[in-house]
């Protein structure tokens, strides 16, 4: 995390705002920028926590502030201490304690142990801006409370940062969700990490998930969420990335593309090849149409690259989708409030009755993707290379990046979508 002090701005902030909420010293807007209201909650808890109350978040803040940004804490056992003890200490169910430590049995607590206390908060906000740091620690929160979750990383970014996998379930029907391969479509990336967060705590809870109870959801199926193909361009759309070599590149490849605001109109990866133009189904005919366009080098959205999978990220997805074997997958964009469901000719089996499915729970239109996007997308290669349903799920209606406000209106016509996308094939 950067440093951050009286004059910073962006979801850094944003992201420290939420965390001294959480901790009871402030009711701040979290707005991303740091001004006198900020700065005195953060002396405040800087004091409380026996830090140099300077005002200023650095490493040692950040530290203390980690349970409160990744909601939950461990904490050693010590004489007297019982799992009833400790969640009433931190605000917290007792339910949420044993689920979180399943393996330690409550009569029988080793001193000197350390056990997980889940925080009396959701862990995924949906209410600010995002970020790679908040997504990695919503992927630490999750895991950390609902240990019968697995998470990993399918590869590595431009930049190196982990490309997060979220993997529910143990059932043999294996579907595989992903967001984000357009960096100013991020909005779509809290409303799979909110989809893990809500199907986790309903099976915990015995519960159901859009009419559907989760435990049946979870012994028919594997479900593997990928929040995040191009964390380093929602990075640099949302200012977490603001300077740097890096930066420094994006924004001259912005100048010679001017028509594309900067960086608001980026959907590439930070080194200017669009991810979703990366996949082998006729990827010469992408590069025919994008180059017809003018788009012939590195550029903010729309550029194919040297090659099929030249990128890191769209390589790391081809490679975890032929480990995965998916017999569905959903892959989630921005704008239009339609569902692709075909490519060429391909037609999988039930894919059309699935995708009419979709669109009933949703509202969403089922269309053909127009000639222009038809081509080297993921869900294209996918249709083409394995023959089974693969959907693009164009979310949400106005000018990327949708602000983080329309968050409930998308979550809620596509809660039925990810649902069911686990049961039916």
């Amino acid at each position: 995390m950067d440093l951050l002090k009286r004059g910073s701005r962006g979801p850094h902030v944003q992201l420290l705002q939420l965390a001294l909420n959480r901790s009871g010293f402030g009711n701040l807007a979290k707005d991303g920028i740091f001004g006198i209201n900020t700065e005195n909650a953060l002396r405040s808890f800087q004091a409380k926590a026996g830090l140099i109350p300077d005002g200023i978040c650095g490493k040692l803040t950040h530290q203390a502030l980690m349970p409160w940004y990744t909601g939950y804490v461990t904490v050693k056992i010590l004489p007297g201490d019982s799992f009833y003890g400790l969640s009433r200490r931190f605000g917290t169910s007792l339910k949420a304690v044993l689920t979180a430590n399943p393996d330690i049995e409550p009569e029988h607590l080793e001193i000197g142990s350390s056990v997980i206390i889940p925080l009396p908060f959701e862990v995924v906000p949906t209410d600010i801006d995002y970020c790679s740091e908040l997504i990695k620690f919503c992927v630490a929160g999750l895991k950390a409370r609902y240990p019968f979750i697995k998470t990993g990383r399918i590869g590595k970014s431009t930049m190196g940062k982990p490309l997060w996998s979220i993997i529910i379930g143990n059932g043999e029907n294996r579907v595989a969700y992903n967001a984000s391969h357009h960096a100013n479509e991020w909005i779509t990336t809290p409303v799979l990490l909110k989809f893990a967060e809500d199907f986790s705590t309903s099976y915990a809870n015995d519960g159901e998930i859009y009419g559907e109870r989760a435990a049946e959801i979870f012994n028919y199926s594997t479900i593997c969420i990928i929040p995040a193909v191009n964390p380093d361009g929602i990075d640099l759309v949302t200012g977490a990335l603001k300077s740097g070599d890096f930066y420094e590149r994006a924004k001259k490849i912005s100048m010679d593309y001017p028509n594309y605001p900067f960086p608001s109109g980026w959907k590439a990866n930070i080194a200017g090849t669009d991810l979703n133009l990366q996949y082998p189904a006729c990827w010469e005919q992408a590069k025919k149409n994008k180059y017809a366009l003018g788009i012939v080098s590195p550029a903010p959205a729309d550029f194919v690259g040297t090659g099929p999978l030249s990128a890191a990220e769209s390589r790391a997805m081809y490679n975890f989708t032929m480990s995965f074997d998916p017999s569905l997958i959903l892959a989630y964009h921005t704008q239009g409030n339609v569902i692709y469901w075909k490519f060429q000719d391909y037609e999988p089996a039930n894919s059309r009755k699935i995708s009419q499915l979709f669109s009933t729970i949703s509202g969403y239109s089922v269309e053909n993707t127009p000639f222009a996007s038809a081509f080297a997308g993921y869900k294209d290669w996918f249709i083409q290379d394995f023959n089974r349903p693969g959907y693009t799920i164009e979310a949400g209606l106005g000018k990327n990046p949708l602000p983080i406000s329309d968050f409930p209106e998308i979550y809620e016509k596509n809660l039925g979508i990810l649902t069911m996308g686990a049961v039916v094939t």
